[in-house]
């Protein structure tokens, strides 16, 4: 038996509330982080995943004391992203409740803080998200998938697999892979990329960006061979709840834990 594939609800917060939004913008409310964490928790999500959306960009640290309402809530998993810059940010997600940190631009900015985490803490407290957005380039229909920081706001010119290798390399525990292409537009995750990810990388990737069916989430397993999905707009506004997902997937011959 392969190992259980993982479903996990984002909650992107904004300001203290919760947002979704389409290609990282147009961003509407979608409830109290809180509450929303406790119901995942209840109703069998694998892992939770907070990011505070706008902490590097506005060059502040994640919200602590709401970090710490949402541990309290629930009993899986939990990673917490944003405004992560140094081992101390790091330290006071962890006492506050988290179990993993997410950690997005100071990676590319300064890459060395992987290796910093991982010696420090372990590999599976390291999470690097990657977000990434595929550009076309010629008649061919050819292009590449470009690397963006703060929010997908700043692009890097890094590219994703060379940025995805040298991540693993210094000691990450999983790859968050994030599509800004796909990201809100409930028409399917990258499953191409995907692949690639999972097939070159032997750490678990993690998909993200685009969920909108049951089968999308059937896809990415089968087809881009993630590790876990990760999904918030279908699981915040009620359009599949994650019992009947689980069911859907082990009818489909994906195991998860029911």
């Amino acid at each position: 038996m392969s190992i259980a594939k993982r479903i996990i609800p984002c909650l992107d917060v904004k300001d203290g509330i919760t947002v979704k939004g389409t290609c990282f913008v147009s961003l509407r409310e979608a409830g109290d982080p809180v509450e929303l964490g406790k119901a995942y928790s209840q109703a069998g999500a694998d892992e939770l995943v907070f990011l505070d959306i706008t902490a590097s960009h506005e060059g502040r640290k994640t919200f602590t004391d709401i970090v710490s309402r949402v541990a309290e809530e629930v009993n899986i998993p939990f990673t917490v992203g944003g405004g992560i810059g140094e081992l101390s940010d790091v330290e006071r997600l962890l006492n506050a409740g988290a179990d993993k940190v997410s950690i997005n631009s100071a990676a590319l900015r300064r890459p060395q803080l992987i290796n910093e985490i991982a010696r420090r803490y372990g590999s599976q407290v390291c999470v690097c998200a990657i977000d990434a957005r595929f550009v076309e380039s010629g008649a061919g229909g050819d292009g590449s998938w470009e690397c963006y920081l703060n929010g997908g706001r700043l692009p890097t010119g890094r590219d994703l697999f060379e940025w995805a290798h040298e991540v693993q390399e210094r000691g990450a525990g999983e790859i968050l892979f994030t599509s800004m292409n796909h990201d809100g537009t409930k028409q399917g995750f990258a499953n191409d990329a995907l692949a690639r990810l999972s097939d070159e990388l032997s750490i678990p990737i993690i998909a993200s960006g685009g969920a909108g069916t049951m089968e999308h989430f059937r896809d990415a397993f089968a087809l881009g061979h993630a590790d876990a999905a990760l999904a918030a707009s279908v699981f915040h506004f009620g359009e599949i709840p994650i019992p009947t997902l689980k069911r859907y997937l082990q009818s489909e011959g994906i195991n998860v834990r029911i």
